[in-house]
């Protein structure tokens, strides 16, 4: 990564409000955006459907290298399109079953380092919003600016509650809370890249907040790291 590129790194538990900030945020400097998340989420689904096995780590490092995937950046700071070798798949990879998949997937140190150069190459001018798990302890260390959002379980779990029955799909609330909670202690407790703030990081805890409020903590914060 060329230090002249302005990164901005938003690592996080799933349901802290990463995408959405992430997406706005880009959209407001004009710059690109990496959903990391996506890309394990997209490995979990090409597997799927080219029958490599989850413990096959050899071919799915392989298969993480050679992905035909692309993203279709929204200018008005909505979701991209998310494209697996050509089809529009920006729905199907956010089920519950793919993402449980991806972050099993995404525990195996093999395939974490095939994805990182991946990763890597979205720094481009004028500049990136990287949204992770790890953007700004491993994959962008030397970025600018780095925000770890939060929320207290329950509440990133009624987040995804809220995002299934919009979808017209269904799961308790009990039962998210326990997924949310068991995918964090996979996160936090993975060998390689576990889930935490970067050292140089500011934390902002989203619980109660608005995505307006959220956001503009977060580009203060980035107006102040990038000079604007």
């Amino acid at each position: 990564m060329s230090k002249a590129i302005p990164v901005v790194t938003v690592d996080g538990p799933s349901g802290a409000g990463k995408g959405t900030i992430s997406q706005l945020l880009a959209a407001q400097l004009g710059f690109h955006y990496l959903d990391s998340g996506a890309l394990y989420r997209l490995l979990a689904m090409a597997a799927q459907r080219h029958k490599v096995a989850l413990d096959n780590v050899e071919g799915l490092a392989v298969l993480a290298g050679h992905m035909d995937i692309s993203f279709e950046m929204n200018p008005d700071g909505g979701s991209p399109t998310v494209r697996l070798e050509g089809e529009d798949v920006s729905d199907l990879i956010r089920s519950e079953e793919i993402g449980k998949l991806a972050s099993l997937v995404a525990a195996l140190p093999e395939v974490r380092q095939a994805l990182l150069q991946r990763q890597r190459v979205f720094a481009r001018e004028p500049g990136l919003v990287a949204d992770g798990r790890d953007m700004g302890t491993v994959v962008f260390a030397q970025a600018q600016a780095k925000i770890y959002l939060t929320a207290s379980a329950d509440e990133r779990a009624k987040r995804r509650y809220n995002q299934l029955i919009s979808k017209e799909e269904s799961d308790s609330l009990p039962a998210l809370i326990e997924k949310v909670k068991a995918r964090d202690e996979r996160d936090r407790k993975r060998e390689v890249s576990p889930l935490r703030p970067a050292e140089d990081a500011i934390v902002i805890d989203t619980t109660g907040l608005t995505v307006q409020a959220v956001l503009a903590k977060v580009r203060q914060h980035v107006d102040l790291r990038l000079g604007h």
